[in-house]
């Protein structure tokens, strides 16, 4: 999320973002296993940024994408992306980490807009998807009976 930060403070600048991963990562997680995760949402986030914003435009529509705070819209960047494009992580877990972020690093109702938005996210791009993989499923196990 601080790197996320640092690239939408100085201007989006995807050539630096690597740059600021490394340094926060230096600071605050010395040598934590998890540098490849890093690179891989920071990369999966400037991917998918468009999308992204595209989302949170949508689901948030009472509030212009530069209104939002910009510790908000980075956390909100985040948890969309993990929501829709990493499959790895449980919804639940991707919402729940992102509300924590909110009331931690963000302002007195961060957590309550965070989840408000993530919930709609969930409700109308993540669980229509996980009712289809589920009937698949079910689907493929009848067949193979």
């Amino acid at each position: 999320m601080q790197s996320l930060y640092e690239w939408d403070f100085y201007g989006r600048d995807t050539e630096r973002l690597p740059e600021f991963a490394a340094k926060n990562l230096d600071e605050f997680a010395r040598g934590a296993e998890e540098a490849d995760y890093v690179a891989n949402t920071l990369e999966g986030v400037l991917e998918h940024i468009e999308d992204i914003d595209e989302v949170i435009t949508k689901s948030a529509p009472e509030w212009p994408l530069d209104q939002i705070t910009m510790v908000d819209r980075n956390i909100l960047r985040l948890g969309i992306y993990e929501l829709v494009y990493n499959d790895d992580i449980p919804p639940k877990v991707a919402i729940n980490e992102a509300i924590n972020l909110g009331k931690t690093f963000g302002g007195k109702s961060s957590g309550r807009f965070i989840n408000g938005v993530l919930g709609t996210v969930y409700r109308e791009l993540v669980a229509p998807t996980e009712e289809k993989k589920s009937a698949k499923e079910v689907t493929k196990a009848e067949e193979e009976e």
